[in-house]
């Protein structure tokens, strides 16, 4: 839990750097999603050949 917390506060940016940065367009937001989707795959994939390994001895 302290792990988490502390993830938040490093991603800490000022207000006056969120009042200035230009938005992102639909194409960028798209390309993380789809980017935070094939990362969170490829894990649960990892996390499932793992415990399939461990279920074959």
């Amino acid at each position: 839990m302290e792990k988490q917390a502390k993830d938040v506060y490093n991603n800490a940016a000022r207000l006056k750097e969120l009042m200035t940065a230009r938005p992102m367009t639909a194409a960028q937001h798209a390309a993380i999603n789809r980017k935070r989707i094939r990362d969170r795959r490829m894990l649960e994939d990892a996390r499932e050949k793992r415990s399939g390994a461990d279920e074959l001895f």
